[in-house]
């Protein structure tokens, strides 16, 4: 990192309605940020007052129909904006916050991608940022003229050189490419423009790309995958690695594996920034912030919290089993494979009947989940960050506005006076606000994937 003190990095991960499943049904919640720009942005900017670092959208290109007719009639989240034209408008009303969507690289095209992101950098005046997951939802198939999803590994091997591509394409020009100099009549100098030339086993993308770069180089690559295959990824090619776990132990490990594998893709620790994903409850007493969380536990309906269940750790059938017995074995499946193992291992290590693995995946979704005072939430958030086991977190707000309000106007500061957290933006562009150094331009770019 270039900071000269060591800092805190922050994200606002946000859902339409928050993070719980059954945070639309909050008194106080948004419930039509998916299709009221005002309220999207209201967040946006809860945000940046907060002075997090980025402003990161969850999206899928799918509506998720698992679950039983009634469980699907309850579920608050199944409509959204598309992220890339919704970050564009929030660039419009925010000035510093970065912008982080989620795209699939598995159904969609790298040159149009790449195209979209550069030109929402350009737009921000260079606070964008990409998201890089496979998709891990077998409804996406359905929608992209394929009748069954792609096998797991194969979505990685495309998204390794999808993802090669995309960055090439970025660095299609050079800084000073173009002159536009009305009294001579040159526009650009073909000289710094490199066609990309690639030819690799699933894409064939001439290039160049027809966006100029930005100021800050190129969008942040951000990667969330934490299978095997997932970390090599992250340590090939991620800026911002976004990751889960529960525990201290599960965090430093993670951490300390990333950066052990960073040597081998010739890079080191200060090139990338992990930050896992928190999910904070924060109350003025510890009873308060146990009271909000136990409210909003009592309005998950069963049916719900079977079928997102059975959507994070992909699989089917749940609602056959009891509520109340032990969670029963599952097999290997094609979709979220980490996030599976990571659930299941909850459920053997602190004996969770099904029911209670379902409402511990309510809100959380296999992350840290962290009640208390400002100063509790604090606490932990200080000691995964001075142990190793993260560079900052991806917060990720039970309901919207209240939960997100609730960080920024209490945890932030004290984060502030514990000097862990800015108090104010020192730069303008996202990977200033990361301490990641801007890219250098690559010169006469020719890939080719044997």
């Amino acid at each position: 990192m270039s900071r000269t003190r060591r800092m805190l990095s922050l994200g606002a991960f946000v859902h339409e309605s928050g993070q719980h499943v059954a945070g639309w049904r909050h008194p106080g919640a948004h419930t039509g940020a998916g299709v009221d720009f005002s309220q999207i942005a209201d967040a946006a900017r809860t945000a940046e007052r907060g002075l997090f670092d980025l402003f990161f959208l969850a999206d899928s290109s799918a509506v998720s129909l698992t679950g039983t007719p009634e469980a699907q009639r309850r579920m608050g989240k199944v409509v959204k904006f598309e992220p890339i034209t919704v970050l564009s408008a929030l660039a419009a009303v925010t000035s510093r916050i970065g912008l982080v969507a989620t795209a699939s690289s598995t159904y969609a095209d790298p040159y149009l991608l790449a195209r979209q992101f550069a030109s929402l950098d350009q737009i921000s005046c260079g606070r964008a940022g990409w998201n890089l997951v496979t998709s891990n939802n077998e409804a996406e198939a359905l929608n992209h003229s394929r009748t069954a999803h792609i096998a797991h590994a194969d979505r990685y091997d495309r998204a390794i050189e999808f993802a090669e591509v995309v960055q090439g394409l970025w660095e299609s020009w050079d800084e000073d490419a173009f002159i536009r100099d009305a009294d001579s009549g040159l526009f650009f100098d073909p000289a710094k423009m490199h066609p990309l030339n690639h030819m690799g086993n699933h894409f064939s993308v001439r290039g160049p790309l027809n966006v100029a770069r930005s100021v800050q180089g190129r969008p942040v690559l951000v990667q969330a995958g934490a299978s095997d295959t997932g970390r090599d990824v992250a340590a090939r090619l991620a800026e911002v690695v976004f990751t889960a776990q529960t525990t201290l132990d599960q965090a430093r490990a993670f951490y300390a594996d990333i950066t052990a594998r960073l040597p081998r893709f010739g890079r080191s620790s200060g090139e990338v920034c992990i930050m896992p994903g928190l999910y904070p409850v924060v109350g003025r007493t510890r009873m308060e912030a146990e009271d909000k969380f136990a409210a909003l536990q009592a309005l998950i309906e069963p049916s719900v919290g079977i079928a997102i269940l059975e959507h994070t750790i992909g699989v089917t059938g749940l609602s056959a089993y009891d509520l109340d017995g032990p969670v029963p074995e599952m097999g290997e499946t094609n979709g979220p494979r980490s996030r599976q193992a990571l659930l299941l291992e909850a459920a053997r290590r602190d004996g969770l009947t099904l029911r209670q693995l379902c409402e511990l995946n309510a809100g959380p979704r296999g992350h840290l989940l962290v009640c208390g005072t400002a100063a509790e939430v604090t606490d932990v958030m200080e000691d995964w960050f001075t142990s190793g086991a993260a560079d900052g977190f991806n917060v990720m707000p039970a309901w919207l506005p209240g939960s997100l309000t609730d960080f920024v106007d209490d945890v932030v500061p004290e984060l502030q006076r514990r000097e862990l957290f800015r108090t104010a933006y020192a730069g303008t562009t996202l990977r200033e606000h990361l301490g990641l150094l801007k890219p250098v331009a690559r010169r006469n770019i020719a890939m080719s994937v044997e």
